[in-house]
């Protein structure tokens, strides 16, 4: 399959589940090209933004087990 670019915004509002989104992030470790983590100290609300690259099904396999968690939110986007 074709690789692609792309990015994903992980969005937590539920602290207790870092441990299991960084497990998740680990396990496909091999598509991620960059992390940065922005914990909002006036909100209860911390930011994952992921740089990724690899074929669509990797990179719908990643943000979708992601996006199942309890109290947590991705937007992700393809380049070409």
């Amino acid at each position: 399959m074709e690789r692609r670019i792309g990015a994903a915004i992980i969005l937590i509002s539920e602290q207790g589940e870092i441990q299991r989104i960084n497990s998740l992030i680990s396990e496909h470790s091999d598509i991620i090209l960059g992390r940065q983590g922005i914990p909002l100290k006036d909100r209860p609300l911390s930011v994952i933004s992921l740089v990724l690259e690899g074929d669509t099904d990797r990179i719908g396999a990643l943000t979708g087990k992601l996006g199942r968690l309890p109290g947590v939110k991705v937007k992700s986007l393809l380049a070409g």
